[in-house]
């Protein structure tokens, strides 16, 4: 399942257009503060779909019934680039144990690469929600392995995927590997080029959000 969060009208479409617009961009806080906001509204999203139960609580004049998580949720991101948007889910998930997994591209040849992944740090997740967070689901390779990896600390009770823009063929890509998966995204954009970026994307985010980083 696909939730595109900007297809109906919201300040989602607004922090989308911003940080799109490379007079904007420039601004490294107020990019990382953009996709800080998409990441809250994932997680109040996605908490609708949560499982919830009652607890008691005693007001200063009664007792009364209230809904809260039944299990806490693992937050999930791939470094560097991931961590503005694993905190604005962790902000309204304040609760949640988080994962971490380093991964990036590695180039091979022309517009060739391979998916290295080293550092990855992961609680137990049986019978737990895992919401997995990474800005770009660009060829979704990244995210394949990346899910890969983490599942075998154990088996979810439900998957979800946050990312701020998407192309058609990472979805696809995911879908393939995880059909159980929901993929919460801020756009969706219409293919990828031939060195596999999202067209007309944004960049790279963790360049626009850390600094330029030196290629190996």
């Amino acid at each position: 399942m696909v939730t595109n969060l900007s297809e109906k009208n919201s300040l989602v479409s607004v922090w989308m257009r911003e940080l799109r617009d490379v007079t904007i961009q420039a601004d490294r806080a107020r990019f990382r503060k953009n996709i800080e906001r998409i990441g809250q509204v994932a997680a109040y999203e996605i908490s609708k779909k949560l499982v919830f139960t009652q607890v008691q609580v005693q007001t200063p004049l009664a007792a009364v019934l209230c809904n809260v998580l039944a299990v806490q949720p693992v937050l999930a991101t791939i470094l560097r680039a991931g961590l503005p948007l694993h905190q604005g889910l962790l902000s309204w998930f304040e609760e949640a144990d988080s994962a971490f997994v380093g991964a990036y591209r590695k180039h091979t040849t022309g517009n060739s690469f391979v998916v290295e992944q080293g550092y990855l740090a992961c609680p137990d997740l049986t019978a737990r929600p895992l919401i997995l967070a990474d800005p770009m689901l660009a060829s979704g390779a990244s995210m394949v392995q990346t899910l890969t990896a983490l599942l075998e600390n154990g088996t979810p009770s439900h998957l979800h995927v946050v990312s701020v823009v998407a192309s058609p063929e990472g979805i696809e890509a995911v879908l393939q590997s995880f059909p159980e998966v929901h993929i919460w995204v801020g756009a969706i954009d219409t293919a990828l080029n031939a060195a596999q970026y999202i067209v007309p994307g944004l960049g790279d985010a963790g360049d626009l959000c850390f600094g330029e980083k030196k290629q190996h």
